[in-house]
């Protein structure tokens, strides 16, 4: 019971993870800068859940299938993000599934060796979710003249958009978000092992 009731958390988890974060991504004044922000966090709800189910069976595949249920209820946030009037162009969400492929890929090759899923998979899952997102983020209208044209009634003054800080963080959000992402990914790849051992 408790194994399902988890699963339903970690889904209703990322359904909100993504409604929250992709509003700091169209109402802050630079969408790249909050890209890096969207990638941690996207990272740790991933790998925290997926490890600590793949390790919770045993059985590769199990992170892959997480995933599978982390994207079902994403789309099922995009949708709802629709039916509320949003341009369907101005909802990202995120890819979770080729990400957790490469966990379960990497707890396969080593013989479900926990130490390198943590050091290998948080490695990949770290860098390639970036990646993956910068994709979604490419297919999507411009954010900044999207937050102007579909303001929203409760919007707080702190995410009012303004014009972009051209160069904050630098100018790749997907090699700062790919590097912050496998640092931190291993320590919560950890944290997914720990949660099975309590």
């Amino acid at each position: 019971c408790t194994h399902y009731l988890f699963i339903v958390v970690a889904a209703v988890n990322s359904t909100l993870l993504t409604i929250n974060s992709g509003d700091y991504i169209f109402y802050t004044d630079w969408a790249w800068t909050s890209f890096v922000v969207f990638s941690i966090a996207n990272t740790l709800m991933t790998i925290v859940g997926a490890v600590y189910y793949l390790t919770f069976t045993g059985v590769p595949g199990t992170a892959s299938y997480y995933g599978l249920i982390m994207q079902v209820y994403t789309w099922v946030a995009k949708v709802a993000w629709y039916a509320l009037g949003y341009p369907v162009d101005f909802i990202v969400h995120p890819m979770w599934i080729p990400s957790c492929m490469l966990l379960d890929l990497a707890y396969w090759a080593t013989k479900k060796n926990k130490h390198s899923l943590i050091f290998f998979g948080g490695v990949l899952v770290g860098m390639s979710m970036p990646l993956f997102n910068m994709v979604q983020l490419m297919l999507v209208a411009d954010p900044l003249e999207t937050a102007f044209k579909y303001p929203r009634p409760t919007l707080p003054p702190y995410m009012t958009p303004i014009e972009p800080q051209v160069g904050k963080f630098y100018n790749s959000p997907v090699a700062l978000g790919a590097g912050a992402g496998s640092v931190l990914a291993c320590t919560f790849a950890a944290l997914g092992c720990k949660l099975n051992t309590w």
